[in-house]
């Protein structure tokens, strides 16, 4: 039986009292009881569900040189999630039953973040034959994606799709259209010209959105757009909302925050896939975020090694590690723009009803898992102390408001500052 806890002097969002929550067995007691088991002062921080991470990629099996669960899920606990959502393009890719089996297993011992494998969509995420789909449902997998592989075969994606809706599963997709995108390292447009690299153009996100939107419309199947990060793809998903398409879309911060002006200085660090794109593109996703059109924010977590990528621009693999700060990064930045309601609904309800899972409370009789945030603070980033493998990150020493100061998972303390 899990202990009984007590958090003293913490405040709801968007509430100056300071107020108590009992935790009894793993759930939410209530509020402003008689202290039980364990107490723990809050420090005025603010209370709230515990952030959902839908798009991570922890890496293992096979590449834990760049990142492992142990170290993923610490991380993510210390950016205050608590459930997160690995892809599957690992080596080998989790494609296999017994490989989601045995992942769930090892994370549940481990104490940190909650692990809530997705599964490849297709064998060895090759987009040629489906994978087995049922067995990887009934195995934990919650998703199925081909994420970091683009489905080229419209006829694969579709066949996908309908054996998904029939398992009343979600489909991720990575929507870039391979051919447009060609060998392009950055956003295609002035600066790139300016710099001499080949563009990825905005049209091959829009196209391959475009496509994708078509065939969820022809299957009525739930698809979910990743990483968005052009203004005319959220257009084109507005569109099909408006006309009750089944699709949702989730915004990466680093799409929000940063633009393709930072590449002028050649840094590899600022590659990531879809690329950075115009202050304009970013302008509009906010504005997505802003009247509902985005549903949830999501890190795509991709750890490399240092030495990886301390590549040229040409070279080093795409992806940016930060799920350790995502929420103070979106809080110091767009708080006052966004406020705190809508800013926790994007990290906590937002994915939960994506997935079709319960939307996290604050209530009587739901699942402890919570995290306080310490929103007046102002913390320098020191990637060295970062829990994540991955110890470099383009806000290093920038000073960010809303950090995590204490992470529960089923009333358990997996994070504690």
């Amino acid at each position: 039986m899990k202990q009984n806890l007590t958090l003293t002097n913490i405040r709801r969002p968007n509430s100056a009292k300071s107020e108590t929550l009992t935790i009894e067995n793993g759930l939410i007691k209530g509020w402003n009881l008689p202290s039980e088991g364990e107490t723990i002062d809050g420090n005025g921080a603010t209370v709230a569900p515990a952030l959902l991470e839908l798009h991570a990629h922890l890496r293992e099996p096979g590449q834990e040189v760049k990142e492992d669960l142990a170290s993923g899920l610490a991380a993510a606990a210390a950016g205050g999630y608590g459930t997160v959502v690995c892809m599957p393009n690992t080596s080998p890719v989790i494609d296999d039953p017994a490989l989601v089996r045995s992942l769930i297993q090892k994370a549940n011992g481990l104490g940190f973040a909650r692990l809530r494998p997705s599964a490849a969509l297709t064998k060895g995420q090759a987009g040629k034959q489906l994978a087995e789909l049922s067995l990887l449902k009934e195995a934990g997998a919650c998703m199925f994606t081909d994420d970091g592989r683009t489905n080229e075969d419209a006829r694969v994606l579709r066949l996908g799709l309908e054996y998904a809706h029939s398992l009343g599963m979600v489909v991720s997709v990575h929507a870039e259209d391979a051919s447009l995108r060609a060998d392009g390292v950055m956003n295609e447009g002035p600066v790139s010209e300016a710099l001499g690299l080949p563009g990825n153009p905005a049209a091959a996100e829009a196209a391959r959105v475009a496509r994708d939107l078509e065939i969820a419309a022809l299957t009525g199947a739930r698809l979910h757009i990743q990483h968005l990060s052009t203004a005319r793809a959220l257009d084109l998903v507005r569109e099909a909302k408006s006309r009750g398409v089944p699709v949702t879309c989730e915004v990466c911060p680093h799409h929000l925050t940063l633009t393709d002006e930072a590449l002028r200085g050649f840094d590899p660090i600022y590659k990531v896939a879809p690329p950075l794109r115009t202050q304009a593109d970013a302008d509009h996703l906010l504005q997505g975020l802003l009247d509902g059109s985005v549903d949830c924010l999501a890190t795509d977590h991709a750890p490399h090694t240092r030495a990886e990528k301390e590549q040229d621009l040409l070279h080093a693999p795409s992806g940016i590690a930060y799920i350790e700060l995502a929420f103070p990064l979106m809080y110091t930045r767009f708080g006052e723009t966004l406020g705190l309601e809508k800013l926790l609904d994007l990290f906590t309800a937002g994915p939960a009803r994506v997935m079709g899972w319960t939307v996290p409370t604050l209530e009587a009789g739901q699942p402890a898992d919570l995290v306080l945030l310490d929103l007046e603070t102002a913390r320098k980033v020191e990637p060295q102390s970062f829990k994540s493998k991955a110890k470099f990150t383009p806000w290093a020493g920038e000073e960010l408001r809303g950090w995590p100061t204490l992470t529960l998972v089923g009333g358990e303390v997996a994070y504690r500052r």
